[in-house]
């Protein structure tokens, strides 16, 4: 049973996220239903995502392998896409691949190789972004603009990964405007490899924005919105 206290909470946050994504969809004239949600639950357990999910979330995001699967195997009865959204460890692609319906960091053409691989084994079909690093910072993955063109070469090669589009963390700025060269930057990036021949089918995803600046990033383009503490609250703290 769920808290009520707990679901009301959830439920008036979710709404007002949604209201920040209708009218952020309206400033650039988008249709609010081509942008995808993700409720990023890390930290937070089942009963917060039984909440959102009964306010309407389907799409939840976590950004540990064992902690999402744990969770997931705790609400295993609802119909949910999990999204793994935080780094993907080599040695942990054989428990993602399956369980998560989207893999939103995949940084080099090694691990794509690998995911496709398992992938493969299993039949099991997994879309996947590429988590691209535009600031060079040291303590966030992604991978280089000059490493693109590597990865999608091993995108030609996958069989049952499909890249969908771009991922973005960008350095973290207070202030939503300062934000917005960097979604910029990966539309445009986005645009680039277009130009350069690569399926419009591989880019058509751009998932950037997260609570303090999605809405910026919708005006720039974002297609997936990674949103966590506007929904369920500050984070709590977790082991390492």
């Amino acid at each position: 049973m769920i808290d009520v206290a707990l679901a009301s909470a959830i439920a008036a946050s979710l709404a007002a996220v949604h209201s920040r994504l209708e009218r952020a969809a309206a400033r650039s004239g988008r249709d609010p239903s081509s942008i995808r949600l993700v409720a990023v639950s890390k930290t937070f357990g089942p009963d917060h995502v039984r909440a959102a999910f009964a306010a309407g979330q389907r799409d939840f995001g976590e950004n540990r392998v064992q902690e999402g699967l744990t969770k997931a195997a705790e609400v295993a009865d609802l119909p949910i896409a999990w999204h793994l959204v935080g780094h993907l460890q080599w040695n942990k692609v054989r428990k993602a691949v399956g369980p998560f319906a989207w893999i939103h960091s995949v940084d080099s053409p090694e691990l794509l190789r690998r995911i496709d691989a398992i992938a493969t084994e299993r039949a099991s079909r997994v879309p996947v972004l590429v988590q691209v690093d535009l600031a060079g910072e040291a303590t966030k993955y992604g991978a280089p603009e000059n490493v693109l063109d590597s990865i999608f070469e091993a995108a030609s090669q996958c069989r049952f990964t499909a890249v969908t589009g771009l991922m973005l963390l960008p350095p973290y700025v207070e202030d939503p405007e300062a934000a917005r060269p960097w979604f910029r930057r990966l539309r445009a990036l986005r645009d680039e490899w277009r130009g350069r021949g690569v399926p419009e089918a591989w880019l058509a995803e751009l998932s950037m924005g997260m609570s303090h600046d999605f809405e910026v990033a919708i005006e720039e383009g974002a297609t997936i919105v990674r949103v966590g503490t506007a929904i369920f609250g500050s984070r709590r703290a977790v082991a390492a």
